[in-house]
């Protein structure tokens, strides 16, 4: 829930500030972490929370040297020496914030920073950074020029879950008068980075040249577009209430599926806040407006026949039958034909997926399993088998198409073969001439689903 404040005004700044320390007093978090830059911002808030004598031996200032600023080896000494002189905890990390295609530099530097810290935080942790009310205004604008919608517009919310723990932005109810007055009160010496004056980057044109202009004949526009930004919240809030229950009843939790059916029966105004509910529930970015229309136009208005497939943020969308599917991008090419030794229990197909062979009362006879000769494939069309109880030979296309197995997913099933021979398919069918049952021993095959090496799954946040 997005919860912004109302931020202080000057003739209170102080007051506001002081307040704030009061309230870290009350944070039960078993960490604190502070993302600390070296500028003022982060520099107030660490020497605010470091004033909280029974929360500092809970706190480590974090610097992010993102390998973008000559500097940056200075700068992390500079914040090394601070945190030693107020008796806090210091961790300096490097990271490369190199722009992928379609990446501004500053939303590179920023997810990799936010990736950094996220692996640091346990469940009862707490991330403080020290964006303020002018970074909302900035964020606000930017969202506005962006043609975003209520998220987009509803700004940055001053606490929310991050990885294991949580993030919190307790400076974003100050302007940064206040910032400054108690910076220059206590005699804090912070880092002035360079990069904020290069007004190429859209944040540091607006903060340098377009906001001062707008505060010039709307000098309360930091109160205005903050409150402006608290409806907007407020009705996303709403929005989500209902895209999360219209989500419940259209998504398949198994398999993380949308029913078409299912969802066609919600208002035309409805289903696009309910794909960007999913997307939100598997831990994807707001799409954009064209690719949720492109996803209701394309793939979820195809023929039922029909094979589309969406790509956004590395992953596929497509549909089959009543249900679209939201996908990584398929394995690696698997090789044509390869052997599976006979006393080999488990075989990997892909980095994700193997099959396993288990003794069992039914499937295939352990000696013959260990007697031949086995070899794995993988469909090129038109395989046929023959199954126990069933006349004639069947063609494996209408045997998926029975148990309604996707064409993808199809091609990933191996063909197992003994003496050249077909005998299994996957998990799912044994050949009648290899079948046994209870006579004796057998072995039956299983797919099963190995971790992946690693997650891919980075919520953004500005």
């Amino acid at each position: 829930m997005n919860t912004n404040t109302q931020p202080h005004t000057s003739d209170n700044c102080l007051k506001g500030v002081h307040k704030l320390t009061h309230n870290l007093q009350l944070l039960a978090a078993q960490n604190i972490y502070i993302a600390y830059s070296g500028g003022i911002d982060s520099h107030v808030l660490l020497h605010l929370c470091a004033s909280v004598e029974n929360q500092k031996p809970k706190i480590t200032a974090v610097y992010i040297n993102h390998g973008l600023q000559a500097g940056a080896e200075n700068w992390g000494k500079h914040c090394g020496q601070v945190c030693h002189d107020l008796g806090v905890n210091f961790l300096s990390l490097t990271i490369h914030a190199e722009a992928k295609l379609g990446e501004s530099p500053e939303e590179a530097a920023r997810n990799a920073r936010y990736a950094a810290l996220k692996p640091l935080l346990a469940k009862d942790d707490v991330l403080l950074v020290a964006q303020h009310a002018e970074d909302q205004l900035e964020t606000v604008l930017l969202q506005l020029f962006r043609g975003s919608g209520l998220k987009g517009l509803s700004g940055m919310p001053d606490n929310m879950a991050f990885g294991e723990g949580r993030l919190i932005r307790p400076l974003l109810g100050f302007f940064k008068a206040a910032i400054i007055e108690y910076a220059k009160s206590h005699g804090l010496q912070w880092i002035e980075d360079p990069s904020n004056q290069r007004t190429h980057f859209d944040r540091n044109f607006l903060r340098n040249d377009i906001i001062p202009k707008l505060k010039q004949r709307w000098p309360s526009l930091d109160l205005t577009v903050s409150r402006s930004a608290r409806h907007c919240a407020n009705a996303q809030d709403l929005l989500d209430a209902v895209a999360n229950d219209g989500l419940t009843m259209v998504l398949s939790p198994s398999d993380n599926t949308l029913s078409i059916n299912r969802l066609q029966s919600y208002p035309a105004l409805q289903q696009p806040s309910i794909i960007r509910q999913w997307f939100q529930c598997l831990g994807l970015k707001m799409p954009s407006e064209d690719v949720v229309q492109r996803i209701l136009g394309e793939v979820i208005a195809a023929r039922e026949d029909a094979d589309p497939v969406l790509s956004t943020q590395g992953r596929c969308i497509r549909r089959y039958r009543d249900s679209v599917y939201c996908l990584k991008p398929s394995p690696q090419k698997l090789e044509d034909q390869f052997v599976w030794p006979s006393d080999t229990v488990l075989l990997q197909i892909t980095d994700n997926w193997a099959y396993e062979i288990l003794e069992s009362a039914s499937g295939i006879p352990v000696e013959q399993w260990r007697n031949s000769s086995i070899t794995v494939s993988f469909r090129s069309g038109g395989e046929t088998i023959e199954l126990p109880g069933r006349k004639g030979h069947h063609d494996l296309k209408k045997l998926f198409q029975e148990i309604g197995i996707p064409p993808w997913e199809r091609i990933m099933i191996p063909l197992i073969y003994l003496d050249s021979k077909l005998a299994a398919v996957g998990e799912h069918w044994v050949n009648a001439e290899f079948y046994c049952e209870m006579k004796e021993p057998c072995l039956r095959i299983i797919q099963r689903k190995i971790n992946p090496k690693g997650n891919d799954d980075t919520p953004d946040v500005d």
